[in-house]
């Protein structure tokens, strides 16, 4: 008897679970905002592009987006995020070597004898396309060019750039180095969450310090999408003859950041304000927030016959933007007792269609278990003698 109340106990338990994961659907916003132009009308110089959403790395229009091409100077984007990686464990004091400056194009104007951090080669590579700041950090992480860049491959191999090689860690021109638009964006993606890169790569103007000799050089950034378009925040030129001018650029308006990648576009910085207006037309960020939500949820084991439900606000989520939002509200029919303070208990998802795009809890105030109820003097005295006989 006892074995069967107990199946039944967790069958009600089961049932009300499933029963109460019912949903509640409706929806919380119809953007009726005009339809952004169709990227089929979208028109670049670049022989290969991709716009990218940066919430989630899905491409929102692409132009020969696979196709293997050199990329000059925008391969300091990985050069550099190696150097800051290192330097945010030991921010060494580099010896500049002759080996190291002596390289062609651009520089930050390093000389022999002069002493720098990793972060100031950052810099230098970001702001200045230091093709010596470049070398310079090759050296110093990896002893040599060439172990350096089987250093830059397997970090592209574990970002998931599956046609991308590097030769150089300046970009200049090598057959074998080469990457796409996508794995560019791929690329600047990951390099954009790190919040040393993110900080450099934004500076219209920087000062770099040197240790020896004891001064502080200003650099202005080559990028200028950075004081021409709204919202720019980053990322690298790069040009070389048989590269053609490179750019990969980042922006965010209203918490939507958008990467945007061309190689060998004549006309790069109009290419990237086209692309970037057409992804901010594309997108908008919704606020979760659930924090006025409230329901009483019956509970089972306890004094009290309801425990009081609350939620929470959730993170900003990137949607299209004339996409319906849905919100689902799942919870249990009941709860048992006990239950400490905070217990996540439900959640609400939000769906554009069938992709979920994100939740918030669903938590439960502190309950105690009820107290088993107490004996009888009669109750206790037969238990009593029914203990002493046996």
């Amino acid at each position: 008897m006892k074995k069967m109340h107990q199946w039944m106990r967790l069958l009600v338990f089961q049932r009300g679970v499933l029963w109460g994961l019912v949903l509640s659907i409706f929806c919380v916003g119809i953007l009726c905002m005009p339809l952004p132009a169709h990227a089929d009308t979208l028109s670049v110089s670049a022989k290969s592009a991709v716009l990218m959403n940066a919430a989630d790395g899905t491409l929102l229009w692409e132009k020969n987006a696979e196709e293997k091409l050199p990329m000059a100077s925008t391969t300091k984007i990985m050069t550099a995020l190696l150097t800051l990686e290192a330097a945010s464990v030991e921010d060494r004091v580099i010896d500049i070597t002759d080996a190291m400056v002596r390289v062609e194009g651009s520089s930050m104007g390093l000389q022999a004898g002069d002493k720098v951090t990793l972060s100031a080669l950052a810099k230098g590579m970001l702001c200045v396309s230091g093709n010596d700041a470049a070398n310079a950090a090759a050296y110093a992480l990896d002893g040599s060019l060439q172990a350096f860049a089987a250093h830059m491959n397997r970090r592209a191999a574990e970002l998931g750039l599956q046609n991308t090689h590097f030769v150089t860690p300046s970009g200049l021109d090598d057959d074998a180095h080469y990457t796409t638009a996508s794995d560019l964006a791929k690329l600047a993606r990951a390099a954009m969450q790190n919040p040393a890169f993110a900080a450099i790569t934004s500076q219209r103007t920087i000062e770099i310090p040197y240790v020896s000799p004891n001064v502080r050089r200003s650099f202005t950034n080559h990028n200028k999408l950075l004081a021409q378009y709204p919202g720019c925040i980053g990322v690298k030129t790069g040009f070389t003859k048989k590269a053609g001018r490179c750019l990969v650029s980042c922006a965010e308006r209203n918490g939507v950041r958008l990467i945007a990648v061309t190689l060998n576009a004549p006309d790069d910085w109009a290419d990237h304000k086209t692309m970037l207006d057409y992804g901010f037309a594309q997108l908008h960020s919704v606020q979760l927030d659930d924090s006025s939500f409230t329901q009483s949820l019956p509970v089972v084991g306890a004094a009290q016959q309801t425990v009081s439900v609350h939620g929470a606000k959730g993170p900003a989520v990137v949607v299209p933007t004339n996409a319906v939002v849905q919100r689902e509200v799942q919870l249990p029919r009941f709860v048992y007792a006990p239950l400490e303070d905070g217990r996540v208990v439900g959640r609400v998802l939000y769906r554009v269609g069938s992709q979920v795009v994100g939740e918030t809890a669903l938590t439960a105030d502190a309950v105690p278990q009820q107290e088993p109820p107490k004996k009888s003097f009669w109750e206790s005295f037969l238990a009593f003698l029914k203990g002493s006989s046996g």
